[in-house]
């Protein structure tokens, strides 16, 4: 078979939203395809009992997702298995439509292994979505929906959108997750504030018992940070992911100054929120850790840090497709080192 270093250098000729699509297309027929499915599925992915969890009520057999942005209109998720994920979030979805901000609006830093994107929640709407999960879901690996507000939505209006989303999705996905920290939709940032999340939890947690988080951005002050998280968590929410995309464009030289980076120039600082994060938050709810996790070692770092779970995108595009089974090997090589027989141990030891 091809070998990914090859293949990385036949998409790499492309524009990285058209090797982005391409890569999207060969998925798709991956997921239809029972004989290579089945082949990659035993060779990458890892269901150990020393990894397997249950959160909200859900069997987690390892703990590596994909995190939303990749499969953003749940068209990929018969191949998620297959490429070793232990956990899927589909979107971010919208109420209606919407074809995103003006191309070209993603680019790729391979020194850096890091990418930057300023795609604007283009989806094909809630409807169109919800149909494509319709067909797979319930799946073999938890599937989390992640949603946001269309751009002409009013901010005054935001709350609607995300009501109608919860309704549409609740019932055909694991979990949901609140993203108002995408910095491509114009002001969608300004609703990272404790009146908007203790309304917006407040509102989700009557209209279903469905784990809702919330998704921040790596660019708040930690103080700020801990006290929306706070909010979130008073109101209702069954977690919080940190991070999304980063606007601190010093990370990567000669980028664009519009989009967010993520990738390895994500590493430090968003690890570093993390951390300052799960030192106030551990025990009290379930904390997601993204943002530059390529590696076992990262992810582990993240787990002793306090994340039940760690997800990841950049990463996989200058990987390949046998990077969540290196991940989820190392994550077992570490915990063997420290004496742990269930990864349960491991999360966060750092912080006990």
């Amino acid at each position: 078979m091809i070998s990914y270093e090859t293949l990385k250098k036949i998409l790499f000729k492309f524009e990285p939203e058209t090797a982005h699509n391409l890569a999207e297309v060969g998925l798709r027929i991956l997921g239809k395809c029972y004989i290579m499915k089945s082949y990659m599925e035993k060779k990458n992915y890892i269901a150990n009992p020393k990894l397997t969890q249950e959160v909200f009520g859900v069997k987690f057999e390892n703990p590596v997702g994909l995190a939303a942005g990749f499969d953003k209109n749940a068209t990929m998720i018969k191949a998620m298995k297959s490429m070793g994920f232990g956990f899927t979030e589909i979107g971010t979805m919208t109420p209606k439509p919407q074809d995103g901000n003006p191309k070209p609006r993603m680019f790729r830093y391979p020194e850096q292994k890091s990418v930057q994107n300023a795609m604007g929640f283009n989806n094909k709407g809630a409807h169109e979505v919800l149909k494509n999960l319709k067909k797979v879901y319930p799946f073999s690996i938890p599937v989390g929906a992640n949603i946001g507000k269309n751009k002409i939505t009013p901010e005054e209006f935001a709350l609607s959108d995300y009501k109608s989303l919860i309704k549409k999705f609740e019932a055909s996905s694991d979990y949901l997750v609140i993203n108002i920290s995408s910095p491509n939709t114009p002001n969608l940032r300004d609703l990272q504030n404790e009146k908007f999340i203790t309304e917006l939890f407040t509102m989700a947690k009557e209209l279903t018992l469905k784990p809702i988080l919330l998704k921040i951005a790596p660019d708040m002050e930690v103080s700020m940070a801990i006290d929306l998280c706070n909010s979130a968590i008073n109101a209702g929410a069954a977690g919080i992911i940190a991070t999304n995309t980063t606007i601190d464009y010093s990370l990567v030289p000669n980028c664009q100054n519009f989009g967010g980076l993520s990738g390895a120039c994500l590493t430090e600082k968003s690890g570093n929120l993390f951390k300052e994060l799960a030192r106030e938050l551990f025990g009290k709810t379930i904390l997601i850790s993204v943002g530059g996790i390529s590696n076992g070692a990262q992810a582990y770092e993240r787990i002793k840090n306090g994340a039940t779970l760690v997800q990841s995108y950049s990463g996989m595009i200058f990987e390949g497709p046998s990077m969540v089974r290196k991940i989820n090997e190392e994550i077992l090589e570490l915990m063997a080192k420290d004496g742990y027989e269930n990864i349960s141990q491991a999360i966060g030891a750092n912080l006990k």
